[in-house]
């Protein structure tokens, strides 16, 4: 058995976490350092088990909490050459820190296989897949604007996916944001919305996936019931009850998501 959720996830703080048995690895810590161990105290989950910290990018929704997490508790850290050698420049990475580049690689960190996959974002980004120790397989894509064959290939023949569901498009182009913001968002290198993580939740179910965790929703231009709408109404008109045949859980942007088994 094993179980994913996130600490917490949306465009002000992401951290998810994959656990089999009591090790567990997490993906990226954009809140404070206090705001994660709270999250990890209330799964009654202790540091000394976590295997290592996967980094997807250098944002800081997706790095805020690593320096001071990482001077208490030095655990070792992963992700694409670029994003370590921006952080290490940025004092992020303390010195003591164990961090290796995996770029389009496989490797076991813990008792978990780890696969690094290129996201196409405005800065080097990553997603990643993991077999945890039971053999179950899921995968994580969040802040991409295009779904390359590259992701597609790593999100398929998972147990479970968890994919950004950024923004409604109506929501984003109606809404405040400068100009600039609105297209940087919406472009190939921004941002995936509603329909698009919907019409990449049909396909993979079609492969055999029944399990998806909705991420890193825009506080601003979208909410867990317009996701949870728009990817129902597509999986509904392909003759697919949600609930019945498959979960879709939309993740909590402030506190931590219940569990999904894997």
């Amino acid at each position: 058995m094993a179980l994913f959720t996130t600490l917490y996830s949306g465009s002000s703080g992401n951290c998810a976490l994959v656990r089999s048995g009591q090790q567990y690895l997490l993906v990226d810590m954009g809140k404070s350092c206090r705001t994660t161990l709270s999250a990890l105290k209330s799964l009654e989950l202790p540091v000394s088990d976590c295997a290592g910290i996967l980094i997807t990018h250098e944002h800081s929704d997706h790095v805020s909490g690593l320096d001071t997490f990482l001077k208490k508790y030095p655990l070792p850290v992963y992700g694409c050459a670029d994003t370590l050698d921006m952080l290490e420049s940025r004092g992020t990475l303390p010195p003591a820190v164990e961090r290796t580049a995996i770029d389009g690689q496989t490797v076991e960190i813990g008792g978990f296989t780890v696969t690094c996959f290129p996201t196409s974002h405005d800065v080097p980004c990553c997603g990643y897949r993991i077999r945890t120790p039971d053999g179950s397989v899921m995968a994580l894509a969040t802040d991409l604007g295009v779904l390359t064959g590259v992701v597609i290939d790593n999100l398929s023949g998972c147990d479970l996916v968890a994919l950004e569901a950024n923004y409604d498009a109506f929501s984003l182009h109606g809404g405040p944001y400068p100009y600039y913001l609105k297209v940087r968002i919406a472009s190939d290198r921004g941002h995936l919305d509603n329909k698009a993580c919907a019409a990449e939740i049909l396909e993979l179910i079609q492969d055999g996936c029944k399990k998806f965790a909705l991420c890193h929703l825009s506080q601003t231009n979208n909410s867990p019931e317009l996701a949870l709408t728009t990817v129902y109404n597509v999986l509904l008109a392909a003759g697919i009850q949600p609930g019945r045949d498959v979960l879709i859980q939309a993740q909590e942007r402030n506190e931590v998501s219940p569990y999904i088994e894997f």
